[in-house]
């Protein structure tokens, strides 16, 4: 399985040069207006993911509970769990901002496509990958500002649950929701043009990172971070993907899945999503002066995990039939 250039990940980086050397336009009082253009981006995107959601395949994947039990303990029990003891063991060194992005990517749900273009193309339980990766999501919303609350309120600080949880449902299951009950219309137009829908999607992603960046570069909150700290940052993103991975392997051993089943669960338990953990943060952290470093290591964390995901299903998708 050949991977090309990672278009996303090179326009990525075209972005965080920009807001680096342009940040006023996209930074707190600039003419993008970020406060405003954070909710409707994050309201375009959700509305997308709802009008490509396929029912029928949700539907056909809700029958494998012991398989649902593990991919959704690994997202948000284990995996925020790991993200405390990274924090208790490693919080001198990364400061606050980067301990709060390094929970944060642990908090954050699975990803939705390419956990099931992952499943896939490894001949795993597509349907399963479908209900868990969406389930996921909607959990989020809840569970992730949870679990922010959590760490915030060991470290003495609060975060106004009731207003974030509001803030999400307003701006991401509403705008869902109203993607699902807009299928019927508009169903067939994004299953056709579904590419072209996937290209508005990443652009307004690459939009949020620019405005969170920019205003992190605007505070100057980026002095003093070098190329060392890239690389801490992505050796540890690296043994949090195998420990995750191996460990849920591990479990779906001990259960007898199948190698259909066990397939689905690594995918889908061992990824974080980028695409609904840019425009989380922006509700979640709202103003914060550094979430550009809050977001860096579920930016890495996510670029990494592709690419392993691309090893392991090169391996697994020549399995005897």
């Amino acid at each position: 399985m050949k991977r090309r250039p990672d278009g996303f990940l090179l326009s990525m980086l075209v972005v965080l040069a920009l807001a680096w050397l342009f940040p006023e336009p996209g930074a707190r009082g600039g003419w993008l207006r970020p406060e405003i253009l954070t909710k409707v981006g994050v309201a375009l995107i959700f509305f997308l993911h709802g009008a490509a959601l396929p029912l029928a395949a949700l539907k056909a994947g809700t029958l494998r509970w012991p398989l649902h039990v593990v991919v959704q303990l690994t997202t948000f029990l284990v995996f925020p769990l790991l993200g405390l003891l990274i924090v208790a063991l490693a919080g001198p060194v990364l400061g606050p901002d980067l301990r709060l992005g390094v929970f944060y990517l642990c908090a954050l749900p699975s990803t939705v496509s390419s956990s099931i273009a992952f499943t896939a193309a490894a001949r795993g339980n597509v349907p399963a990958a479908v209900f868990n990766a969406t389930l996921s999501g909607l959990l989020g919303v809840f569970l992730t500002p949870l679990w922010i609350g959590v760490l915030l309120t060991t470290a003495g600080q609060a975060l106004p649950l009731g207003r974030v949880i509001g803030d999400l449902a307003l701006w991401l299951l509403l705008p869902l929701a109203l993607g699902q009950a807009s299928r019927p219309l508009i169903g067939a137009f994004v299953t056709a043009h579904r590419r072209r829908i996937g290209l508005v999607d990443r652009a307004t992603i690459l939009l949020l990172v620019y405005t969170s960046f920019a205003d992190s570069f605007q505070q100057g909150v980026w002095s003093g971070r070098g190329l060392g700290l890239l690389l801490a940052l992505s050796a540890g993103a690296v043994a949090l993907f195998a420990v995750v991975a191996a460990l849920v392997g591990r479990v779906c051993d001990a259960l007898g899945f199948s190698a259909e089943d066990r397939i689905a669960a690594i995918l889908c338990g061992s990824k974080k999503t980028l695409a609904s953990g840019v425009p989380m943060a922006s509700l979640i952290f709202g103003a914060h002066p550094a979430l550009g470093v809050i977001l860096l290591p579920i930016m890495l964390y996510h670029q990494l995990q592709l690419l392993i995901c691309a090893w392991l299903v090169e391996r697994w998708s020549r399995r005897p039939l």
